[in-house]
């Protein structure tokens, strides 16, 4: 019989992902630690061995950078044309999916897996163009850097000091048929910098002096290998699974602590925490429960739970295992997760013991290919009570209700009655065998304690009703002692035997109710449409798997926790203040934790793929029933599925939203239109009316004059509204092209002023720009309405006589920041950010003429020449419009032209 045998179940599994994954395409990555290690140049190549070999191979996207090396792999090679994009006021080249699928080559190139695609494609990110590509059974070859990769972003950060904000989730590389590591030695990647082979000149004598740094590039290259190792090691514990090989490959050092109910567990673990440090290999720690363990005591128990704790705390992987034999199932685990060094606690053997096998040689004996590494459990001479029996007492495990041990009785009574008709016809041997199946009754139905009793008693109801003399406790023939004897034993060791397999069906049938209720959680979730539907259902499966009540506080898009969801039944009375630590710090808190251990409840922060969603909150019955590993990591399990429950959720509402939005907007901007368009040509015949009437003979009457006059400036500014709209759906609708120049920005500033002059008539203007500002790049039409707009503005929520205020200063990340203040009433609060929307204003309610649409169209503007516009209040009083402007390279001025500049724009 061969044990190793593969499970049917996963071996079926295994056949059906085979079938998904045949047809899907492969993805094959070109891993390097940096650009220019010739990640490009290997997959170009790569893809021209596939042509040769008649593969119909197709360019997606490739990024030469215009190395002359890499552009000439590109001869020969079919290019899938890109389609153009228009984007604010360009048009980006970018690859076209819809013709890669109408194309549908065998293989196509796809460089730069982390590229982000221009808003408004299908996909935000090209890793998702791959897999749509893979799912249409197209195989695709692309390239990735280390620094890419999401868990290792912050790390290449914090060594570099520069943040790459374009990621590759880790389960895509992960999920990649082939991962080929392109590297080169820091030198000859300084060697190529310089040659120019990676950046032009000028670039890389810059990137040497950041990026590139000696130091970083060696710091790089070891992450890439060591990312590259992990992968290899996980492929090959892979295949020993699918396999079945039951020996350990030494192919990397690992480390496997066991840990007991005795004392020294805890240095067990600082031990094999040390040698994991000192190698940097990956550990774990497990605790293996045993038939014989099962009955041990609270204060036995708390502990082992602890010392698991610890470990998870110092980087290990811990697990609670349950099996009949110990060595059997540390062996196991051992080479299920190819862990070569085993480490276990030194005994304390007796020299009267000589037969005594010490633990870690049966580990040793039982695994030969395993090495087995022992360590002092105490720091001092070993404590009497290490040698004490790991169970709690012997009454302790044979300890039953009166019930089972009555029921137990019956058993033995119904076997007696059983037995005494058959005297006569069967031989005593054969009766004996009825009180045996009496003990496996007793041991199924009611455990260990009640089958001994079962045991004794039916050696004595045998003894006194079947061996001669009957009815009497004594014995005719010594012979009989030795069935007594046999027939104890026997019944002892199938009530101990009996116990044990009762105990692990017990465990089992828990384990399969955790996954049915894991189960039946995910698919209620999967159709919750809302968060009170989620805390429902989060609260049903942590009463069954937790036996706790639970309460879902979610958080504002501003970080700000909201009151917890009521469910029927009611919630647990909620801390806000540590629910919401535990969400600013992305960390639980509560009891069974270091931060706030005396708190009844336990925080966990909910956090989804995008973002942290909110806390929630278990008030549990027992706390031991948390502290578990397997109860951790169930609970785990729990938290992420209600986070990423409720992110759906949230997305669905915003798709819904964005959806409803951008049909509002549609009509809307077709109603500004068509009524813009409408209404120009009625105002335009008003003003010339009014203009003739003010000619005409005889002369119009000061009243006639008056109402003439009256009648022009309204349709002036109905003119200029209509003006607004247009502009508004213009700039919408992305039919407006900047002429951008570069200029000073004092010339329109002093366009703005005269332009707006009399609306400016009452207030005092105060204009403050340095005479160091450089020339900006930008259209100086859009500009200027920007700068008219919000002076019209100031001047119309500000009093009479009071100060407008025009100023330029260099802000931060290559920007130019302009403002216009004021020192009027200021801004209503918590809508500085509502009065650049449509048609909003400060107060619903006002005399000040306008319909909203100045600010939305300073915002339009700007953002469309790459800026960013806000509005805030001053200390004091007043209002502060501030908007940004890229400043670019600007062309270099010589002083002569700088002087004229400057006169220009005074006058």
């Amino acid at each position: 019989m061969n044990d190793a045998r593969p499970d049917p179940d996963e071996l079926l599994g295994r056949i059906k992902e085979e079938e998904i994954r045949a047809t899907r395409g492969k993805l094959k990555l070109f891993f390097g630690a940096s650009a220019g290690v010739g990640k490009t140049y290997a997959m170009l190549s790569a893809a021209r061995q596939q042509t040769e070999q008649g593969t119909d191979v197709v360019i997606g996207v490739v990024e030469t950078h215009g190395r002359k090396e890499t552009e000439a792999l590109l001869t020969g090679l079919a290019r899938l044309p890109l389609k153009e994009v228009a984007y604010r006021d360009k048009v980006l080249k970018e690859f076209d999916i819809d013709g890669a699928l109408a194309r549908k080559p065998e293989l196509i190139l796809m460089d730069e897996l982390a590229h982000s695609n221009v808003p408004g494609s299908r996909h935000p990110k090209r890793w998702q163009d791959v897999e749509e590509l893979q799912s249409s059974g197209i195989d695709v070859y692309s390239t990735v850097n280390v620094q890419h990769l999401e868990t290792l972003n912050d790390v290449v950060g914090g060594i570099t000091g520069i943040r790459v904000w374009e990621t590759v989730p880790d389960h895509v590389f992960d999920a990649a048929d082939q991962v080929v590591l392109v590297d080169l030695t820091p030198d000859e990647l300084l060697q190529r910098l310089k040659e120019g082979k990676v950046y032009l000149p000028h670039q890389a004598e810059r990137a040497i002096q950041n990026f590139f740094r000696k130091g970083n590039l060696i710091a790089l290259r070891e992450l890439a290998l060591r990312r590259t190792a992990d992968r290899v090691d996980g492929e090959m514990i892979q295949y020993r699974r699918d396999q079945s090989v039951a020996r350990a490959w030494q192919t990397r050092e690992s480390l496997l602590a066991c840990i007991g109910p005795g004392d020294g567990s805890d240095r067990i673990i600082r031990s094999a925490a040390r040698i994991a440090t000192r190698l940097d290999v990956p550990w774990h720690v497990i605790y293996v429960e045993t038939p014989e363990l099962r009955h041990l005591s609270e204060k036995r128990r708390l502990p082992i739970l602890k010392n698991l704790k610890l470990a998870q705390e110092t980087g290990a992987e811990t697990a609670s295992l349950a099996g009949s034999d110990a060595i059997e199932t540390i062996v196991a685990y051992a080479r299920d997760h190819n862990l070569s060094n085993i480490v276990v606690g030194r005994d304390h053997v007796r020299d009267w013991r000589p037969w005594y096998r010490s633990f870690a040689d049966r580990v040793g004996k039982h695994a030969p290919d395993l090495d087995v590494i022992q360590v002092a459990r105490e720091e001092a001479r070993p404590d009497k009570r290490q040698e004490e029996p790991t169970d709690e007492s012997l009454l302790d495990r044979l300890n039953a209700s009166w019930q089972s041990f009555a029921m137990s009785v019956v058993f033995c009574a119904l076997a007696t009655l059983i037995a005494m008709p058959l005297h006569s016809v069967f031989d005593l041997a054969n009766i004996a065998m009825l009180f045996l199946m009496a003990v496996v009754l007793s041991a199924v139905r009611y455990g260990l304690g009640p089958a001994v009793a079962a045991a004794f008693l039916n050696v004595a109801a045998f003894d006194f009703f079947f061996v001669p003399p009957r009815f009497s406790f004594a014995v005719s023939d010594v012979q009989y002692l030795m069935t007594f004897a046999v027939m104890l034993a026997v019944g002892l060791v199938t009530a101990k035997l009996t116990a044990g397999l009762k105990f692990q069906a017990r465990v089992a049938s828990r384990r399969e109710q955790r996954v049915r209720a894991l189960y039946e959680m995910s698919r209620d979730l999967s159709g919750a449409l809302v968060p009170e539907q989620i805390a429902e259902i989060s609260q049903r499966f942590a009463e069954t798997g937790f036996g706790a009540r639970t309460a879902i506080v979610l958080a504002d898009e501003k970080g700000r926790l909201q009151e917890p969801i009521q469910i029927p039944g009611g919630v647990p009375a909620v801390d806000m203040g540590i629910s919401q630590w535990a969400f600013d710090h992305g960390a639980e808190a509560g009891c069974g934790t270091d931060t706030l251990a005396g708190s009844p409840l336990l925080y966990i922060p909910l956090k989804a793929p995008m973002r942290t969603r909110g806390v929630l909150v278990l008030e549990p019955r027992h706390q031991r029933r948390l502290m578990a590993p397997e109860q951790r990591r169930l609970l785990d399990t729990f938290a992420r599925l209600t986070a990423i429950s409720l992110e759906r959720v949230h997305y669905v509402d915003v798709a819904q939203m964005t959806t409803v939005q951008m049909e509002s907007e549609r009509l809307r901007n077709s109603l500004l239109s068509a009524i813009s368009h409408d209404l120009r040509t009625p105002l335009a015949a008003l003003v010339g009316l009014a203009d003739s009437m003010s000619m005409t003979q005889p002369p119009l009457t000061g009243q006639q004059c008056e109402i003439s006059m009256s009648m022009r400036e309204e349709s002036l500014r109905m003119n200029s509204l209509v003006d607004n709209l247009l502009d508004m759906a213009r700039l919408q609708a992305g039919a407006v092209k900047l002429n951008r120049q570069w200029q000073p920005l004092e010339e329109v500033v002093g366009s703005a002023i005269k332009a707006t002059g009399a609306t400016l008539a009452r207030h005092r203007v105060s204009v403050n720009l340095p005479d160091d500002l450089p020339l900006l790049q930008f259209d100086a039409v859009l500009i200027e309405r920007v700068l008219s707009n919000l002076l019209e503005n100031a001047a119309k929520y500000t009093p009479p006589g009071s100060m407008i205020g025009i100023g330029a200063t260099l802000g931060a990340r290559d920007y130019e920041d302009i403002s216009v203040e004021d020192d009027g009433p200021g801004l209503p609060a918590g809508k500085e950010e509502e009065i650049f929307k449509k048609f909003e204003r400060g107060q619903k309610e006002s005399a000040t003429t306008g319909v909203g649409l100045g600010l939305a169209i300073c915002r339009a503007i700007v953002e469309a020449h790459g800026g960013t516009i806000r509005a805030e209040n001053r200390r004091g009083s007043g209002a502060r419009f501030v908007f940004s402007l890229p400043r670019g390279n600007p062309p270099s001025v010589d002083i002569a032209e700088e002087d004229v500049l400057k006169e220009e724009s005074q006058k």
